[in-house]
């Protein structure tokens, strides 16, 4: 049997065989490399795809490779879990709005009767103790009335979804209108609004209506929680801002305002609705409104869509 020559020749043979083969190493590494990053590629791509759309269509990917299979049809199992999860979320979500539209609206028809009742017993003679638990009353049934009314009113617009008719609306012009429509409540409560309105127009394509319910609900807001001033900005860019002392009010209350049916106690007679609808209706529009408070100031901005 030959033995290897270590001679000057065979050593520089030896090198050049090692150096091929790590040379071949290398490039089936970096194939396999390239390989992995094409299948997890194909995966983020076909993931974020299907988590954006309503499709059974699983993640498929080009590569052989055993691992990154593996990988997808694991996530095409976690894919399912999560639409199934997300149509029984529908399912129940769309049952619910039809049930609070039902109910809010049945008990239409008994508040009003109770309502009537109350208006021929305010003709009759009673004793100053009846006309007081009547008093009581009335004032219980206005709040549930007003509840029922903003609870139809929610249910129906968080089940419209953008079918209100959009139009390029003067922002400006709306807001004084809506500040106008509010003087006496906000004289009432000693509030001087003070409003400040660029000269050039700031016109936006939006749901007019819709935004005279924002614009009302956030002044109605203001007269709950406000220490008697108002600050209302409208910026060039159609960024409005309501802002007020409110040091009746926390910075964990803040959080909350925009939750359904969250209410505090300085507010008078509240649904905890108002400003909840405020926010879908901004939403619907493409918009994001927001609330703040610092230093026992409370300031609601809303950024309008071009």
């Amino acid at each position: 049997m030959k033995m290897w020559s270590w001679t000057p020749a065979g050593i520089w043979a030896f090198g050049i065989i090692v150096i091929s083969i790590m040379a071949a190493v290398i490039i089936l590494l970096a194939l396999k490399i390239r390989v992995l990053r094409t299948a997890a590629k194909e995966i983020e791509t076909a993931f974020a795809d299907r988590l954006m759309t309503d499709t059974n269509t699983l993640i498929d990917i080009s590569s052989a490779d055993r691992d990154m299979r593996r990988l997808a049809n694991s996530i095409n199992r976690e894919l399912k879990k999560l639409r199934e999860a997300r149509h029984r979320f529908e399912q129940g979500d769309l049952e619910l709005k039809n049930a609070v539209t039902n109910i809010s609206h049945d008990l239409r028809t008994p508040l009003t009767a109770i309502c009537g009742y109350l208006d021929l017993l305010e003709t009759e003679e009673k004793s100053g103790r009846a006309e007081q638990y009547l008093h009581i009353i009335r004032d219980r049934a206005e709040l549930l009335t007003q509840l029922t009314e903003e609870l139809f009113r929610y249910s129906v617009i968080i089940s419209a979804e953008n079918s209100g008719t959009r139009e390029p609306v003067n922002v400006g012009g709306v807001l004084e209108e809506c500040v106008a429509s509010f003087y006496t409540a906000l004289r009432e409560r000693n509030i001087e609004p003070e409003i400040r309105i660029p000269q050039q127009k700031v016109i936006r394509t939006l749901d007019r209506s819709a935004l005279v319910r924002v614009f009302s609900n956030l002044l109605n807001n203001a007269v709950k929680y406000s220490d008697g001033d108002l600050d209302i900005t409208l910026s060039q860019d159609g960024t409005v801002t309501f802002a007020n002392t409110a040091s009746g009010l926390n910075e964990v209350q803040v959080g909350r305002l925009f939750d359904r049916f969250y209410t505090v106690e300085a507010a008078r007679k509240s649904t905890g609705l108002g400003l909840a609808i405020a926010r879908t209706l901004v939403e619907q529009m493409n918009g994001t409104i927001s609330a703040g408070y610092e230093n026992g100031r409370l300031s609601i901005a809303i950024e309008l869509p071009y």
